[in-house]
């Protein structure tokens, strides 16, 4: 069924929601583009999308359904799988005796009602929705899906079957093997490793305790408390854990490491896996690493204007060192992994020297260091250098040989990248000479110095708020907020008369989708390009404070102003960037 155009103008004239001088308008460039004065006054901003789709299912005779607020019974939602839900944008809400009402984004769709047809057997009644109905829907699949992993490990909880002498004598390794494939406690550790997904948790902890076993997610950079366990579970779930990992099962007293990997319906996920001996027993730490997820990009990381040209500017060189700085966590390597993306070309040899290898990178050769073999960074470059690369990535500046090594590689001919941890971008300049690089050589190869720290998103229903001189100079001196109005004027993201008063902030606002009002994190930046006044200031032995003031004075935004730039955008919160920024 197809709107015919007239009818769709004079509809969307009665409705109100446009005035006739923009829908003239419209008419007109719809007609020189051979589009839909729909698709132009929603592309122009006259015209949301969800109040397009209302204007045609009424014209269509096609009803309208709100999700927004409604709870959909989980046996009806889960009829249509949800990576078919969420790829055609398709939620079964109400199921007759033969009949099965769908609310769509777009009801023209018919290969999607085709094959929930086939799936179901049911007849099809295609609805119309709108995009908050659909977000909301999809939510209800994720928070369905906890509830039944909750009842699932409760229940097996119960059935675990506790292996261990009478006279309290150590479990043979036979016996510990055994235990890890007991029903219960696979199933127990098979649903928290796909509720942890589901989560989107980074990492999973499971610390034992005196009288239980606590199990915690990261989650956008904050532990939450996701379960707790019976303390029977503590040896099954270490024994099924090592198992997995290729790890010595009666080994109690050292720590291990190891790794696996688990494929759900919509995720290929890497486990790096760390076991700590603690005084209850030992504590697991699992790393998780998407591997199926879309590359990521400068921009989606959070660079932008000036900052983001300067890093470009750096990866066309052939030659000098390109340096990450940050604590544990900061997503150094996730930043280091989308610049190497960029270099990633036919005619580039790459290779990497990586503790541990994090992300499988195609046409690039990856190597593992293992200091139990003396395989360390530093032997590992050696080997690199005689391996005919144009791009070298060492995964850590950690040491004196390591740091010389990477200069000398700079100085013969190659693109070095590689991170070093540090709280700002200047502070990597002393560091590298505490380390005994020797100035001169530093000035002559270092290109650019990012430092970062990752801060949560806000979510769409965030609150606006306006702040004022006072409540400003708490957050920070005048001249920071001076030079991220200047950015946002260079960048043509407001306009050039706008006063520091009238810039917008948000708090964060609780959902049913988020607790905590955000969801997902992005990285605030500082971009220090290494110019010939920072080399003058170098050799001269400068301090951090001397070398950032002069970074600032050539259009460095540090990662304070940065946090503070996208506070503004409504990207984040100031209170989440002040607690990046103090952690």
């Amino acid at each position: 069924m197809h709107v015919l155009e007239s009818e769709l103008k004079n509809f969307i004239l009665d409705s109100g929601l446009v005035s006739r001088k923009d829908i003239d308008a419209a008419d007109a460039k719809a007609k020189e583009t051979k589009q839909s004065i729909g698709d132009v006054l929603v592309s122009d901003g006259h015209l949301s999308s969800d109040a397009l789709r209302r204007i045609k299912a009424y014209v269509l005779g096609i009803p309208f359904m709100s999700l927004k607020d409604a709870k959909v019974d989980f046996e009806v939602l889960s009829l249509i799988p949800e990576p078919i839900a969420r790829t055609h944008n398709i939620i079964a809400f109400k199921k007759g005796m033969d009949t099965l009402e769908v609310a769509m984004l777009d009801t023209e769709d018919l290969p999607a009602i085709d094959s929930v047809r086939k799936k179901t057997g049911l007849k099809i009644l295609p609805r119309l929705t709108d995009e908050d109905s659909i977000r909301h829907a999809l939510l209800q699949y994720q928070k369905s899906l906890k509830e039944e992993f909750g009842d699932l490990i409760s229940t097996e909880a119960g059935k675990i079957k506790l292996v261990k002498d009478a006279s309290g004598e150590e479990v043979s390794g036979d016996d510990l093997k055994k235990m890890a494939e007991d029903l219960p406690i696979v199933r127990i550790v098979d649903t928290l490793l796909r509720h942890a997904i589901i989560q989107g948790a980074s990492d999973i902890h499971i610390e034992p305790m005196e009288e239980e076993v606590a199990v915690r997610y990261r989650i956008d950079g904050i532990l939450h408390d996701a379960m707790t366990l019976p303390k029977q579970a503590a040896a099954g779930l270490t024994a099924r854990i090592k198992v997995l990992s290729n790890l010595k099962l009666d080994e109690k007293r050292l720590p291990q490491d190891g790794r696996f990997k688990m494929e759900t319906e919509s995720d290929k996920v890497s486990f790096r896996v760390s076991l700590l001996p603690v005084y209850y027993g030992e504590k697991i730490v699992m790393r998780l690493l998407r591997e199926t997820g879309e590359g990521f990009t400068l921009e989606v990381l959070g660079f932008h204007g000036e900052g983001l040209e300067r890093i470009h500017n750096a990866t066309r060189q052939t030659t000098g060192i390109i340096l990450i700085s940050g604590p544990t966590g900061s997503g150094k390597t996730t930043t280091l992994y989308t610049v190497l993306d960029i270099l990633n070309t036919p005619d580039v040899n790459i290779s990497t020297i990586e503790d541990p290898i994090e992300y499988q990178m195609k046409r690039v050769n990856q190597s593992q260091v293992n200091p139990a073999i003396g395989f360390t960074f530093a032997a590992g470059l050696r080997a690199l250098l005689r391996q005919d690369p144009n791009v070298i990535m060492v995964g850590e500046i950690r040491d004196s040989e390591t740091a010389s090594l990477a200069i000398n590689a700079a100085l013969t001919g190659h693109l070095v990248l590689s991170t070093i941890h540090t709280n700002s971008a200047a502070g990597a300049i002393p560091r590298l000479l505490d380390m005994g690089v020797e100035p001169f050589l530093l000035v002559s190869t270092l290109r650019v110095i990012v430092g970062q720290r990752l801060v949560r998103r806000l979510l769409d229903s965030k609150e606006q708020y306006a702040i004022d001189k006072v409540a400003r100079e708490k957050v920070t001196s005048q001249d920071h907020f001076d030079a991220v109005l200047k950015s946002l004027i260079d960048e043509k993201l407001v306009k050039p008369d706008t006063k520091l008063d009238n810039l917008p902030f948000y708090h964060p606002k609780a959902t049913s989708e988020s607790d905590s009002g955000y969801h997902g994190r992005m990285g605030i930046h500082e971009v220090l390009s290494v110019s010939a006044t920072i080399r003058d200031l170098i050799i001269h032995g400068a301090t951090i404070d001397a070398i950032e003031a002069q970074a600032r004075k050539e259009g460095m935004l540090t990662m304070l102003e940065d946090g503070i730039y996208k506070a503004t955008r409504g990207i984040t919160s100031l209170e989440e960037v002040l607690r990046a920024i103090s952690d």
